[in-house]
């Protein structure tokens, strides 16, 4: 006989940040992109609103800017910076909304955004 599995693993994916990170959003990716997630951590589930996303130049490959120690890895040569992710989203499911003009309450960012980063997207205002 078949059987199905009832209990699904749960995820949190709005951990309260979403709501405030992204203060205004002028203009977006229309449809938004699927997010490249191989380079993201093995135990990373949800990648939160407000994280930084780069372009591959060659590829067009969106993803999400690396992240070591809880800290912006910097630029890889061949890519760009792209937009701000809009709302959390899972690794399993990257489905992503992409800001690329407006503010970003960069307190609620969820690693703190580097003069890199506001020079490479200069339609973005990080605010506080």
């Amino acid at each position: 006989m078949p059987t199905a599995e009832l209990n699904k693993e749960q995820i949190l994916i709005d951990d309260g940040k979403d709501s405030v990170v992204i203060v205004k959003a002028l203009a977006d990716i229309p449809g938004g992109r699927t997010l490249d997630v191989s380079g993201v951590d093995a135990d990373v589930k949800v990648i939160r609103a407000g994280h930084i996303l780069v372009q591959d130049k060659a590829t067009k490959a969106v993803s999400p800017l690396g992240v070591t120690e809880n800290e912006y890895d910097t630029l890889d040569e061949g890519k760009s910076y792209y937009g701000v992710l809009k709302a959390s989203v899972l690794k399993k499911d990257p489905r992503a909304a992409i800001m690329t003009i407006g503010q970003v309450n960069a307190a609620a960012s969820p690693y703190p955004v580097t003069d890199e980063i506001k020079a490479g997207l200069p339609n973005i205002q990080f605010l506080f």
